[in-house]
């Protein structure tokens, strides 16, 4: 499988909970850590989506929102995933920024340079990679 998004996770999936239109998917990506993605029910159907199955989350770089860790604030998005900031490579007006999670996986960001500054990110700072449910794609294996 090769794709466009820069986050890329294989997991096993711990849960499905059935809603009147979409999913909840809970995906365990190791070291403790789960994605929660949203889906239809078609989409649970199509891939087979049962709890113990492997699946891949897949997220776009740009859909990725950076915050400080010691940031204490309540937020919609379900997915909160921290680690050490590895690299920030600036760019004119956007820059790429790489997280190492505690788990030892690592995501990917694309965030203004002006977030760069205000936020303090740098090589070595802890930060934090928040992603909403409905923005995590899920595929399996055929």
């Amino acid at each position: 499988m090769k794709t466009s998004a820069r986050n890329e996770f294989l997991g096993r999936i711990k849960a499905v909970n059935k809603g009147a239109v979409n999913a909840e998917v809970i995906l365990d990506i190791g070291g403790g850590t789960d994605l929660v993605a949203n889906v239809t029910l078609e989409s649970v159907d199509n891939l087979g989506l049962e709890i113990g199955k492997e699946a891949y989350a897949l997220f776009k770089a740009p859909w990725v929102i950076i915050t400080a860790e010691d940031h204490h604030f309540k937020t919609s998005a379900r997915n909160k995933l921290c680690g050490v900031v590895s690299y920030c490579q600036k760019g004119s007006v956007n820059s790429e920024v790489g997280i190492t999670l505690d788990s030892g996986n690592s995501v990917a960001a694309i965030i203004t340079d002006e977030s760069i500054q205000s936020l303090g990110l740098r090589e070595g700072v802890r930060a934090c990679a928040l992603i909403k449910a409905t923005h995590i794609i899920l595929a399996v294996s055929v």
